[in-house]
């Protein structure tokens, strides 16, 4: 376990000045995102991480801004003392703490169930010491392998208990359990936002994603990994609308007792997101199948009407924009290491 490591001193604003968000996992790709449009919007930032799986370098543009705190922490552990000294402070409180990805969160499988449980319980109970508002990422694989497609929040899920992706699948259903529980209790005002694959910059290239695998891959002139036949679908969701999505759930006047769909209903196939990454980066590399992987979704879509009604929200980004953003980003982020050159990107 990672211990609580002071790595700066928390800053004090002038009176009448910025609220104060908690972003626990705020080194992480969606967390990085996220504290930056906090920061444009004037408010402070307490990015706390405790880097197992997060890229420091997420944070190198945020550091210089003097809203902007960072303390390498890990929630599972007793909040600390200079955490719980800011609770009169603390407006918000958001929890983007856990590995999301396959490959990272069955790495450490303890840990992972650990953060959601213990973790998430953790940050409810600063919340409900703050008096701030608290929002959950949960995440579509609440939904496990579904029967039911699209997938609207009251379906409750085909998701096994007992395979190598419970500790997340599973993790993320009792911490939903924990936030209604307190938010039924009236200690905190509570959302819970079920989040869709989403991509964009800051992934990690190693994350074992599909969309940061196929650039990768394409990138360095490699083999593109496909599992199975590429005939499972998802719906991506860059990260700019994401992050739009729960700064509006965060912020709307709701009663916050009723989980929400965030990502993009654009599904397509794996084979088709594969298609157009190599129409976008001219890549000559072949294609190399591998098994499925156990339990992985056949199918993901979200149903959005519930954040289109209560928080008037719609994902905008194009999943053509988006690549092509995200394919710069990686070039950029990869320089050394590519072989492929990419061709032209489409108007």
């Amino acid at each position: 376990m990672t211990h609580p490591t002071r790595i700066t001193s928390l800053t004090r604003h002038p009176e009448g000045g910025r609220k104060l968000n908690v972003v626990a996992g705020g080194a992480g790709f969606i967390g990085s995102h996220l504290c930056r449009a906090l920061l444009d919007r004037g408010e402070g930032v307490l990015c706390l991480d405790n880097l197992q799986t997060s890229r420091p370098s997420n944070l190198s543009a945020l550091t210089g801004d003097a809203a902007f705190t960072f303390l390498r922490y890990d929630i599972t552990q007793p909040l600390p003392a200079p955490v719980l000294a800011e609770a009169p402070r603390i407006t918000r409180v958001w929890n983007l703490a856990c590995a999301a990805s396959p490959p990272l969160y069955q790495k450490d499988p303890e840990h992972t169930m650990l953060t959601n449980v213990v973790g998430t319980n953790n940050l409810l109970h600063l919340a409900e010491a703050a008096g701030a508002r608290f929002l959950l990422t949960s995440t579509s694989e609440v939904y496990g392998d579904p029967e039911v497609h699209p997938q609207p929040e009251d379906y409750r899920g085909n998701v096994s208990s007992t395979g190598p992706r419970a500790c997340y699948d599973e993790g993320k259903r009792a911490a939903e359990a924990l936030t209604f529980d307190y938010g039924r209790a009236g200690r905190v005002r509570v959302r819970v936002a079920r989040i869709f694959n989403t991509y964009g910059p800051n992934m990690d290239p190693r994350d074992g994603r599909v969309v940061s695998n196929l650039i990768c891959q394409a990138l360095r002139g490699e083999a593109l990994t496909i599992y199975g036949d590429g005939a499972q679908t998802r719906s991506f969701c860059y990260v700019a609308d994401l992050v739009a999505g729960l700064m509006a759930l965060m912020d709307a006047d709701i009663d916050g007792m009723a989980p929400v769909n965030l990502g993009n209903s654009a599904e397509i196939t794996v084979r088709e997101l594969l298609d157009q990454i190599v129409a976008l980066t001219g890549t000559q590399a072949g294609v190399e199948h591998r098994p499925m992987p156990v339990d992985d979704p056949r199918r993901r879509r979200p149903d959005l009407r519930r954040a289109a009604d209560l928080l008037g929200w719609a994902p905008r980004v194009s999943l053509a924009e988006g690549l092509a953003e995200t394919w710069a980003w990686f070039a950029a982020e990869l320089q050394g290491e590519i072989r492929a050159a990419p061709a032209q990107a489409a108007e």
